[in-house]
């Protein structure tokens, strides 16, 4: 079986010249892949519709979503989500939503599938942050429940940054457990309570590093029993990483993804990836890193 991927052309929105955030990484990821040959010149993937506005509502509450859709939010909402509010934001917000709806959707029908976006995880109940428009593992989660699709989530968030807002909107929902790994003095300054935070140390290298993701990982396939995975398959644990602080190589990286997927999948577990963070100046380096989770879903898939 091939691997089941989401993507759309406008994952990617105009920001202007030198803004932090490497839009660009979305279509250089998607020419990586076609490089390495597991995606076609022309094609090849699953494009989603974008979000409703009772899709993300129901993850992060009516207010905050009804005012994003009609680009109402205030000024200091926008500062604090650090992208524009434009047409062009929110259709990417929302196509992206959608998009790892739809891989969930496919990870349960073929066991492995992954969004080439996705990972926005510190947009939580009632506001976006940390250029996170909308959560969607959060939304694509919350759908699978309440369609009856699924009655345990298990979301393994590998980004460098806390999960904070994932962790916020399931505080409450015992059907989704949220692990979260992260370096400890990285954003967001207030963290947030996870079903299991692990703070990390700056520096953290490749052997200690998967060292902690085994021990914490291990238990919870027969603590949680999940009918399926969220893998947030961040990459600015990267040493060369702009807003990272651990010091992962690419071999690292490659090793954590691998065993994510392949402890999900020997179990039976579907897994959706999402590719989460990545920072820097040269957007094809971190499509690369990208790359790795997409090529570990791909071998798992077979």
């Amino acid at each position: 079986m091939s691997l089941p991927i989401v993507y759309h052309p406008d994952y990617m929105a105009p920001l202007r010249t030198g803004h932090r955030f490497p839009m660009s990484k979305y279509g250089n990821l998607r020419a990586h892949l076609v490089r390495q040959g597991l995606l076609p010149e022309t094609g090849g993937y699953l494009a989603p519709a974008p979000a409703s506005l009772s899709q993300v509502a129901a993850a992060q509450g009516w207010d905050y979503a009804d005012r994003a859709f009609r680009l109402s939010l205030t000024a200091a909402e926008v500062r604090e989500i650090g992208l524009p509010q434009s047409e062009a934001v929110l259709r990417r917000a929302r196509l992206a939503s959608a998009g790892t709806a739809l891989a969930a959707r496919l990870a349960l029908e073929h066991g492995v599938a992954v969004n080439l976006a996705g990972g926005s995880h510190h947009a939580g109940p009632g506001r976006g942050a940390g250029f996170c428009v909308f959560n969607d593992v959060a939304i694509a989660a919350r759908t699978l429940l309440d369609e009856g699709q699924v009655s345990r989530i298990l979301v393994v968030d590998c980004d460098v940054h806390q999960g904070d807002g994932t962790a916020a909107i399931f505080v409450e929902e015992p059907a989704v457990f949220t692990l979260s790994l992260h370096a400890e003095k990285n954003y967001p300054v207030r963290k947030q309570t996870s079903d299991i935070d692990i703070p990390l140390p700056d520096g953290l290298k490749d052997k200690p590093y998967l060292e902690v993701l085994r021990e914490a990982l291990t238990p919870l396939w027969d603590q949680v029993r999940p009918d399926i995975v969220f893998y947030n398959a961040g990459v600015d644990p990267h040493e060369a990483d702009r807003l990272g602080r651990l010091s992962l190589s690419d071999a690292g990286l490659a090793a954590r993804d691998d065993y994510v997927l392949a402890s999900a999948r020997m179990r039976g577990i579907p897994v959706v990836g999402v590719i989460g963070g990545g920072y820097g100046p040269e957007p094809d380096r971190i499509a690369a890193r990208h790359a790795l989770m997409v090529a570990a879903a791909a071998r798992h898939a077979a």
